[in-house]
């Protein structure tokens, strides 16, 4: 570099001997079609001249005096130029516009947050698909099915219930049902809704996991239950019942296979897809509720205003069940026949005790047949060996709606009275088996031949 400096300070020197006329030529040159920056360079393509080299830098091209002007390096050189594209850049561009603002599920940059379909709202990971595994198909119904599976978020085992979408109609109508009443009602013997994921081909109910239900319960132990065993899912059926009823909430499809049963004997009440929360005024129902062996005469004669009485009919029949072993009033053909097996038992109802029968729209007297009442002791003789259980059974079974027994006051019979009294005061959330003494009892396994034969038979009907 001094060498360089110093041949080129020589060499102007010698041309300024020249005269001035040369010097103002040489100023008019260096300014002509060059910047101070580019004139600053030792050689155009900005390489140091190596040693002995004819090429002395600019003064070749322009001459005149460069002594005073530093030279400059071919790094610094390139980062001049780059800043000087950069703000002639800024100059030509246009101002940018102001960002859209984000969504909230963007709002988050630590965290993948997507939008979900949930009825829990918020930023949880819940009503995610991924979150759970399907494994084994418990069950299939009309427009769901049930299958076992396992929650990534808790570790635990729970059901999946899937309702098929149809895209023309969308989610049924009892789905919808369901879930807006089951986010509503928390109790122990209820079932719990986890989750609800919904994606295009399908809407997923996550609940706890039961491990069966009263309906496979029962004929695991056919001839009947244990007495103590009756008491204690009929208690907690009762108490599920009230908790609904006193929220006004219907469950209109009470059968065994809607009561699942826990392997410490918790019972829970499921399957909400046909309960309705029962508004004042009385509304007008559907009379197309409830499955047939459970359903009452006054629903079965067309009764469309009907309370709290219609689940407690269906009590009554699961009690009698739990007890004998065989369904109260198992009809096989039709809404007539169901009627006449209900009638063979209750007798025939008479318009003096039941005032309203007459103004069902399917009462037609004359094809009905003429029937007696009979005890239900003689029907169903078990339940002659369980104390004030046949007093019970006939409260709940009364042909009259108005006058049967409501859940809260079933609760209070004296059938429950050789529970414990702690039983009445637990808080909704509390299971009965927290309470000391309450425990299940083992199913007895011996019974008549007679009885389990005539069990097996109805079963295979059913």
């Amino acid at each position: 570099m001094s060498i360089s400096k110093s041949t080129d300070a020589v060499d102007l020197g010698t041309r300024a001997e020249g005269g001035g006329c040369e010097s103002s030529e040489t100023g008019h040159r260096r300014s002509n079609g060059y910047s101070e920056e580019c004139l600053g360079r030792l050689e155009p393509n900005g390489n140091i001249p190596k040693d002995g080299s004819l090429h002395r830098g600019w003064e070749r091209l322009a001459g005149g005096d460069s002594v005073g002007r530093p030279p400059m390096s071919a790094s610094s050189d390139s980062r001049l130029l780059d800043e000087q594209g950069r703000s002639e850049a800024r100059v030509v561009l246009r101002h940018k516009r102001p960002p859209r603002p984000k969504s909230e599920c963007l709002l988050s940059q630590d965290s993948r947050v997507s939008k979900r379909y949930s009825a829990f709202g918020g930023d949880s990971p819940f009503g995610r698909q991924e979150a759970y595994i399907k494994q084994d198909m418990l069950g299939e119904g009309s427009y769901a099915t049930v299958y076992k599976g396992y929650s990534n978020l808790t570790q635990q085992t729970v059901a999946l219930k899937e309702i098929r979408l149809q895209e023309e109609e969308g989610a049924p109508f009892t789905a919808i049902r369901e879930a807006s009443l089951l986010k509503e009602l928390k109790h122990a013997n209820i079932v719990i809704l986890h989750d609800i994921i919904h994606t295009r081909s399908a809407l997923t109910f996550v609940f706890e996991y039961v491990h069966t239900d009263l309906s496979q319960y029962l004929e695991k132990h056919p001839g009947g239950l244990h007495g103590r065993n009756v008491q204690l899912f009929l208690y907690q059926l009762l108490r599920g019942l009230s908790y609904c009823h006193e929220r006004r909430i219907l469950h209109r499809d009470l059968k065994p296979q809607n009561l699942l049963i826990s392997q410490i004997g918790e019972l829970k009440l499921a399957d909400f897809g046909l309960a309705r929360a029962k508004s004042v005024p009385s509304h007008t129902y559907s009379h197309e509720v409830v499955t047939l062996w459970y359903r009452p005469p006054d629903v079965l004669l067309g009764s469309t205003e009907y309370t709290t009485s219609l689940d407690m009919w269906g009590v009554g029949c699961i009690l009698v069940e739990m007890i004998a072993g065989v369904p109260c009033f198992p009809g096989v053909r039709d809404v007539s026949d169901q009627l006449d097996k209900i009638f063979r038992v209750m007798g025939t109802p008479d318009p003096r005790v039941w005032p309203a029968l007459t103004a069902l729209p399917n009462y037609k007297p004359e094809r009905l047949g003429r029937y007696r009442a009979r005890r239900l002791a003689d029907v169903f003789p078990r339940m002659a060996e369980m104390p004030h259980a046949e007093s019970l059974a006939n409260r709940l079974l009364h042909l009259a709606p108005e006058r049967r027994a409501a859940a809260d006051a079933a609760r209070r019979h004296r059938y429950f009275g050789d529970l414990p009294a702690l039983l009445s005061s637990l808080p909704d959330t509390a299971s009965v088996f927290t309470v000391p003494g309450v425990r299940l009892h083992p199913e007895p396994k011996h019974f008549a031949p007679a009885v389990l034969k005539m069990a097996e038979q109805l079963r295979k009907k059913h």
